[in-house]
């Protein structure tokens, strides 16, 4: 379940300032949104698996947590941002 080394470094590349930029808002909703997608896609085949049920509501939480923090902060980034990822407000 876990992002691949070359998966993460595109993110971080295209979403952080820099390469090495993995701690701002953006990039770590970007990683999480990886995360929960391939979760999703894991619980279409497995929908008993209640254990990656569990993580897959912690994760949104934690995404949902960051994009509040962005929308309070700097909302410009944050509509940039959903857009790009393909979110809903």
């Amino acid at each position: 379940m876990a992002l691949s080394k070359e998966k993460k470094a595109e993110l971080v590349k295209k979403y952080g300032k820099n390469e090495k930029d993995t701690g701002s808002a953006e990039v770590q909703i970007a990683l999480l949104t990886e995360q929960i997608n391939a979760l999703t896609e894991h619980l279409k085949k497995n929908h008993k698996d209640a254990a990656s049920k569990r993580g897959l509501m912690i994760l949104v939480g934690q995404r949902r947590s960051l994009l509040d923090y962005l929308v309070r902060t700097d909302r410009d980034r944050y509509l940039k941002l959903i857009v790009s990822l393909g979110l809903r407000k």
